[in-house]
């Protein structure tokens, strides 16, 4: 694991290094492994697409109906392409005022025919220390419950945890997005004003704070160090219950999932999960059996409307690794934006071959950006990252995205017949402009 750079002020643990302070951009307008732009038509996604959406989760388990809950927006239409798991629904993860609160009320009110129980003894039993029981009772003072009031549109729910002791708490973009107010409510039931300190639509975190000193930091696992079947614990608000534990296990490891909206898109490296994660997970903390962060929960995918199924998780949970949240959060804190790592190309969406293929145009790799300085050239064909095999244009997105500017990444490329690697050091989105023959495009995603 890693120490946790989110330690009390002043104090330094050992092996900590300084984080790596990121230039600040205003407003970054350029993309890694760029999609063509918008007005590029040709190059929309293809028509092997499996729609998926989404419903409303609502509180379950009892076989009671609750009374109606608050109506909630219909969640954005996502895609599920080949080896990807893109599109899958961001918004399932926030739910609106009423949804959990409104069904817990009514199943204690109406719904529970459980008569009084009485303990056999008012002492507390003891758990051995690597328990799920120690674990929850350990970290709940870290985990917070999140309520943004958004407009007309009422208040939504998420989760988070404490990251530094004066008040840093990190959780989802998608939760605070378009807030007019947030409030974060602690473990002992305290509620507090919150002010966003920034936020990435592209990673889908944000960093809040809250007036208050003393708080409990959790600590950040080295998510690299994560295997598949690791024991995994995810502690949030799903449906406005606050403080619940699920367990489970990885289930897989570098998922390239997209999620987001109009408002733009995340591309994560995700872990994968079959812990349970629903509605107010969004932001709660994923954790191994020791406690340690490993990651951000994200997502889920959702099972498609119509197909008989019910909503909610279905064994599909998606959290954004904590080397890449740690990463960020430390952005989000030194200047209140993050940058993303490119490598200075646009992809040609219309491409069905092996790999994915680089515009065979004068604007398909960007003048005197990385992977033109590297040795890239228009119409090369891109098949894999790192050693790792790439067929769809998300994957490569995803995963220059997981890496940190500075870092160089080799690219397996076929051009004229013959393969060759390229090492390509990545570049900050602030500093690598991408153009069109006609107009320079709007931000990219």
């Amino acid at each position: 694991m890693t120490d946790n750079r989110f330690a009390p002020p002043g104090i330094t643990t050992e092996g900590d290094t300084p984080p790596a302070t990121a230039s600040r951009s205003e407003a970054p307008t350029s993309e890694i492994a760029a999609p063509a732009p918008a007005e590029r038509s040709p190059y929309a996604p293809g028509a092997d697409d499996v729609m998926y959406t989404s419903e409303p989760a609502h509180d379950g388990g009892t076989g009671d109906t609750p009374p109606p809950a608050s109506p909630m927006p219909k969640p954005p239409v996502g895609r599920l392409r080949k080896r990807t798991v893109t599109g899958v629904v961001i918004g399932a993860l926030v739910i609106g005022a009423g949804a959990g609160f409104g069904g817990a009320w009514a199943y204690d009110e109406w719904g529970s025919s459980t008569p009084t129980m009485q303990l056999a003894s008012g002492e507390a039993v003891e758990r051995p220390a690597d328990s799920v029981a120690s674990v929850a009772a350990s970290v709940m003072p870290s985990v917070v419950s999140i309520e943004a009031r958004v407009g007309g549109a009422g208040e939504s729910t998420g989760s988070g945890f404490v990251i530094r002791e004066d008040g840093y708490v990190l959780t989802n973009n998608h939760v605070v997005d378009g807030a007019e107010s947030v409030t974060v409510i602690l473990s002992d039931g305290s509620e507090l004003d919150a002010d966003v300190v920034g936020a990435t639509a592209d990673y889908d975190l944000a960093v809040l704070q809250v007036d208050a000193d003393g708080l409990t930091p959790m600590v950040f696992a080295d998510s690299s160090d994560v295997v598949v079947g690791d024991a995994t614990i995810a502690v949030g608000s799903p449906l406005g219950l606050e403080g619940t534990v699920t367990t489970g296990i990885v289930s897989a490891l570098h998922r390239p999932v997209t999620a987001g909206d109009a408002n733009g898109t995340a591309f994560i490296d995700a872990i994968q999960t079959d812990a349970a994660i629903n509605p107010g997970n969004s932001g709660g903390p994923l954790l191994n059996s020791k406690g340690e962060v490993i990651g951000v929960n994200s997502a889920i995918a959702a099972i498609p409307s119509g197909s008989g199924g019910t909503s909610g998780s279905v064994g599909l949970g998606f959290a954004i690794p904590s080397n890449q949240a740690q990463r960020t959060a430390e952005q989000l804190i030194e200047t209140g934006v993050a940058t993303y790592p490119v490598i200075g190309v646009q992809l040609d969406q219309r491409y069905t071959g092996e790999g994915v293929k680089v515009i065979d145009d004068e604007f398909g790799v960007v003048e005197g950006g990385p992977a033109e300085v590297a040795g890239v050239q228009a119409g090369d064909v891109i098949t894999a990252i790192d050693g790792r095999p790439i067929t769809q244009v998300d994957e490569l997105v995803v995963q220059i995205r997981a890496k940190a500017v500075g870092d160089d990444v080799t690219l397996t490329v076929q051009r004229d017949g013959s393969s060759r690697d390229i090492v390509v050091t990545l570049d900050s989105s602030s500093s690598v402009e991408y153009e069109t023959g006609e107009q320079e495009p709007e931000p990219e995603d």
